[in-house]
């Protein structure tokens, strides 16, 4: 009975882990975020769209290389409150915590959303308003802001895909991305190996090759005749000479 208890209780574990795993990876995906306000805050949509106090679910909804399409429901998801059009924003440092930060703006008015970044991601995503209402904001807030010229409340999603986007300063006139989304840090360059120093190779002192013996182009045979030839003479002389003294 033991084998077949441990069994069971495998099988419930994986079962349990086959449940759970998929909603943890979709909500990595689509970054879905519980966010609870204490006060209103305005979000992109229709004119200046204020959100009241309360709880609100955050998710991304399509993600390309430029930029995001953000929505913003109620806490059970049955109402989207605004469908907005993001790009990308980065942060030097990441928190485990969910961040969103506003733009200031004058007393008594509630504060506008800017961006919004998901727990250990260093990209965020960086709003963007309808360029009527950007440059109203640039105006009551001295900065540059995101905007579009289509009509947020009334694009569909693939338009908000291949919309444009531009900053616009408090005089209207449009500024640099770069002055409203921090750009990401410049690799540094690849450092070139230093080149090897060349070798200096000394030169050889010249050696003096040993001089050449002359080859011989003579035996040594008629010297010894010649030698013999002269003894002869002087035996000969002797003889000669010996017998005259008799």
């Amino acid at each position: 009975m033991k084998p077949l208890k441990t069994l069971g209780i495998l099988l419930l574990v994986a079962v349990f882990c086959a449940l759970v795993a998929p909603t943890a990876v979709a909500d990595d995906f689509n970054r879905k975020t519980k966010v609870t306000f204490s006060a209103p805050v305005e979000v992109p949509g229709v004119g200046a769209q204020t959100l009241p106090a309360g709880t609100y679910v955050f998710k991304v909804m399509d993600s390309m290389s430029d930029r995001h399409i953000v929505q913003i429901m109620n806490e059970d998801e049955s109402h989207v409150y605004t469908t907005i059009l993001a790009i990308p924003n980065y942060r030097l440092k990441t928190t485990d915590k969910t961040v969103i930060t506003f733009s200031e703006r004058p007393a008594g008015q509630p504060e506008a959303i800017k961006a919004w970044f998901y727990p250990g991601r260093e990209w965020g995503e960086e709003f963007v308003y309808s360029k009527s209402r950007a440059i109203e904001l640039a105006k009551e807030t001295n900065e540059p802001v995101l905007a579009t010229p289509i009509a947020l409340d009334a694009a569909p999603i693939e338009a908000l895909k291949t919309a444009p986007i531009v900053a616009v300063a408090p005089t209207g006139e449009p500024v640099e991305l770069s002055q409203v989304v921090e750009p990401p840090p410049a690799e540094a360059a690849p450092v070139a190996a230093p080149a090897p120093e060349p070798v200096v190779v000394a030169a050889a002192e010249p050696v003096a090759a040993p001089a050449a013996e002359l080859p011989k182009t003579a035996s040594s045979l008629p010297l010894i005749g010649l030698i013999g030839l002269l003894t002869l003479c002087a035996g000969f002389a002797l003889s000669v000479f010996s017998k005259r003294s008799v």
